[in-house]
């Protein structure tokens, strides 16, 4: 798929435990990031299938492990609809930068997980009432979801299909 970035930083552990670096300056030089959100959620929540068409999203799992989706939701884009997956964990240290146009979800595969959006947009932040949600196991995603009753919220359990 096109746009998307995986960047993987160095990590430093010891004894103690171990630490990461998720942003600095410099590595995505033409984002000005405006804000960051985490969320908190346990074991079979399902969060997305969200989108806007103004916003990059830098995303990673700081805590916990999550099955993680993108889907382009660009209609001129010859990989229209497709989606790419990842499985994100705390101890292997992976951020995904995710362009307008693209879909993402996440289901939390641990007890508990926290997630990290660093958000890039110009003009006011596009809040969830003005997002598109799509339903996260829409036949024309093929998303293959390692499970079939996730925990979900209203928002989600009533998104339409395409």
């Amino acid at each position: 798929m096109i746009k998307l970035k995986v960047i993987k930083n160095s990590t430093f552990r010891d004894k103690r435990g171990f630490y990461w670096t998720t942003w600095k300056k410099g590595i995505l030089r033409k984002l000005k990031f405006n804000h960051d959100k985490f969320s908190i959620s346990n074991k079979n929540v399902l969060r997305g299938l969200h989108c806007d068409f103004k916003s990059w999203k830098l995303v990673t799992c700081t805590y916990g492990k999550v099955f993680f989706v993108v889907v382009n939701m660009e209609k001129k884009s010859k990989n229209y609809l497709k989606h790419k997956s990842w499985f994100l964990k705390h101890e292997k240290p992976t951020l995904i930068l995710i362009p307008p146009h693209f879909a993402n979800a996440y289901l939390c595969l641990s007890n508990k997980c926290v997630f990290h959006y660093k958000w890039s947009y110009k003009g006011k932040y596009v809040d969830s009432n003005k997002q598109k949600s799509y339903r996260w196991n829409d036949p024309k995603f093929k998303i293959k979801w390692p499970i079939r009753k996730p925990i979900l919220s209203k928002r989600d359990r009533t998104s339409k299909y395409l």
